[in-house]
């Protein structure tokens, strides 16, 4: 991919990340809950040449409180697994990535990286993880394994042990994916191997929180190590921390050039490797669509805010502010759809070509894997290269 070409990826959450998109009357409300609607979605992403799409998740319904079910029945309340469903998902695609998301609160390590290294052997090397912390105590309610205080963001001794956890879960989950090396797959008929035992490892994590023996159950992944995404607003303890040292692309949430321009400097200060920056808008993409948006927020009887930036206008006009942003340092964009598939449709067959004009985007994939879509190297398994520095 040209050094002059932007990332773009979607969020896909629903029926789109307005709370009453599910009314609009493009969106086929009755499908939410079915393959066909992932499926159209995905396809359609693909179509436009994205680089990868994610997936929302989480341990709880959707609410408008902080902690806790807020008994409202005019939104959208209901998901399905987000790992399952790119599993799914896989076989119906080519090329572009699938970033599912999976909460490190209260879901065991192992588990979380065989899931994804399932994902990038059925999808032949297009999985990611994206990286989720829990602190509701109304979530820690449906396993029962820990109390936690009612979710007050002011508790930074809680927020710096929730990331802690998220930073050791990723370091298992990276052994885990290094364990089998790449030849650790004999198969030989003849002879009666499958597997060659010198080249599975345990990987002997012990931290405070849980250790793991190893190795994985399942072989490496096509891709070595899958994709790691955080989306990171730097109100952490130390902003960036968990993405600097865990993953390989942060989402952020800049709501104009400056801002985006000082994230990049916080990130660049605490880098610790390859970290790709993107960040989020949500976007409404259309000659149409501020009223649209209007129409929406009358619906749902209050104007919409979000972490992220709000964007409503044409094609042009946010292919002029994402070209804009990038002189600020980001490489990168994960567009969050209004509506679905109206404002995802802007974006793919809008914004895209939009982009292709002023020479910013690609014309086809380049690359079979979503680290290659991402420019990202494939790392060799540790255990194997430790074992060649002791030979």
């Amino acid at each position: 991919m040209s050094a002059d070409h932007l990332h773009l990826a979607v969020a896909l959450d629903g029926a789109g990340w307005h709370p009453a998109a599910w009314r609009d009357p493009a969106v086929k409300a009755r499908e939410l809950f079915t393959a066909r609607h992932w499926a159209g979605l995905v396809a359609e992403a693909e179509r436009g040449l994205l680089d990868f799409v994610t997936i929302e998740d989480a341990l709880g319904l959707q609410s408008t409180l902080l902690d806790g079910p807020d008994d409202r029945t005019d939104q959208v309340r209901g998901r399905f697994d987000a790992v399952l469903l790119a599993a799914a998902l896989a076989p119906l695609t080519t090329r572009i990535g699938l970033v599912p998301t999976a909460t490190t609160t209260h879901t065991e390590p192992f588990h979380v990286a065989i899931g994804i290294a399932t994902l990038d052997h059925v999808s032949s090397g297009r999985a990611g993880w994206r990286v989720q912390v829990s602190g509701r105590r109304t979530e820690a309610a449906h396993f029962g394994r820990r109390e936690l205080p009612v979710l007050d963001p002011a508790r930074a001794d809680l927020v710096a042990e929730l990331f802690a956890e998220a930073a050791d879960a990723v370091e298992v989950a990276r052994r885990l994916w290094d364990s089998w090396e790449d030849d650790a797959e004999i198969r030989d008929v003849a002879t009666g191997r499958f597997i060659d035992r010198d080249r599975l490892h345990y990987i002997d994590f012990a931290g405070d929180r849980f250790s793991v023996k190893g190795p994985s159950i399942t072989p490496r992944p096509p891709q070595g190590q899958p994709v790691v995404a955080v989306l990171d607003h730097g109100a952490s303890p130390v902003p960036y921390e968990l993405p600097a040292g865990s993953a390989d692309v942060v989402f952020v949430t800049p709501h104009d050039r400056d801002g985006a321009a000082a994230i990049v400097r916080q990130v660049e200060s605490v880098r610790r490797g390859p970290l790709k920056v993107f960040a989020d808008l949500l976007v409404f993409v259309g000659d149409d669509a501020a009223g649209r948006k209007a129409k929406l927020d009358e619906l749902a009887g209050a104007e919409l805010t979000s972490d992220a930036y709000v964007f409503a206008g044409t094609a042009d006009e946010l292919a002029d502010l994402l070209l804009d942003w990038r002189t600020a340092g980001i490489e990168g964009y994960r567009l969050r759809p209004g509506a679905v598939p109206i404002d995802l449709e802007g974006i793919t067959r809008g914004l895209v070509p939009a982009l292709r004009e002023r020479g910013a985007f690609r014309s086809r994939y380049e690359a079979t894997t979503l680290r290659g879509h991402l420019g990202l190297p494939r790392p060799a398994s540790r255990y194997a290269v430790q074992k060649a520095d002791i030979a």
